[in-house]
């Protein structure tokens, strides 16, 4: 693993410590397991070096907490671009990096006894309607008014 670079930020803050303050070594653990290995780099004309994947999550969690795009994520702070982050989030995506990461930290969350389902929230983004639901009566026409019919 690379080493995360050490210089300064335009406010005096390392790379360094904006990058463990984003990932703190406890999730970095948790999380580097998880990612797919690197494709090795090629031998003749092998092009610049891959970014740290801990610089390019702190990237993706950057633009997460902030809420800015991704053309917006200044490379100065978090070290890498935004266009190279949502790249990375992109790869890890298709991997199934996410879902393996959140099953981790609910068995950790259980595991715990920190995990309490008596009140939570369920939308259709985990809970899949199978046939579109349940049908009460035909589907209501979202037009206000409908346009005559010219033949």
């Amino acid at each position: 693993m690379r080493r995360v670079c050490c210089r300064q930020t335009a406010c005096g803050v390392t790379l360094r410590a904006v990058v463990e303050d984003l990932v703190p070594d406890s999730l970095w653990e948790l999380v580097a397991p998880l990612l797919p290995a690197r494709p090795p780099r090629r031998r003749r004309f092998p092009g610049r070096l891959p970014v740290d994947d801990r610089v390019a999550l702190a990237g993706i969690v950057f633009v997460l907490k902030t809420g800015i795009s991704w053309n917006q994520l200044p490379a100065q702070v978090v070290g890498c671009s935004g266009v190279t982050c949502w790249r990375r989030m992109r790869d890890w995506t298709e991997a199934g990096v996410w879902p393996a990461l959140h099953a981790l930290l609910l068995a950790q969350l259980r595991a715990a006894s920190l995990l309490d389902l008596d009140r939570c929230a369920v939308d259709a983004s985990h809970v899949h309607a199978l046939k579109g639901g349940i049908m009460w009566g035909p589907h209501r026409s979202t037009v206000a008014i409908p346009a005559p019919s010219i033949t």
